[in-house]
């Protein structure tokens, strides 16, 4: 089981924008003087997007989620501002 998958990019708040638009609920959090990052939590897994800062941004990538109906959520592929393919998939 993946209990945390974590995301550095350049593009902080235009990835923080995407993955919201596709349904995932963000909250802002800072870990001692570590950086400001955003987490969702998706049952058992936590998603993060973090600054790459210092460290490469995550490059080529594929994920995918299912999540309920919602507003705004259009199931099918679609690629995030850093170019990673996402794939939605929308649960009954």
């Amino acid at each position: 089981m993946i209990d945390l998958i974590v995301v550095y990019t350049d593009r902080l708040d235009e990835c923080r924008a995407f993955y919201t638009g596709l349904g995932l609920t963000f909250e802002k959090e800072r870990h001692g003087t570590g950086p400001e990052h955003f987490s969702a939590t998706l049952g058992s897994t936590v998603f993060e997007l973090y600054p790459a800062g210092d460290r490469p941004p995550t490059g080529r990538l594929r994920l995918g989620f299912t999540l309920p109906s919602g507003p705004g959520r259009e199931p099918g592929r679609h690629t995030d501002p850093d170019g990673r393919t996402v794939d939605l998939r929308i649960s009954a």
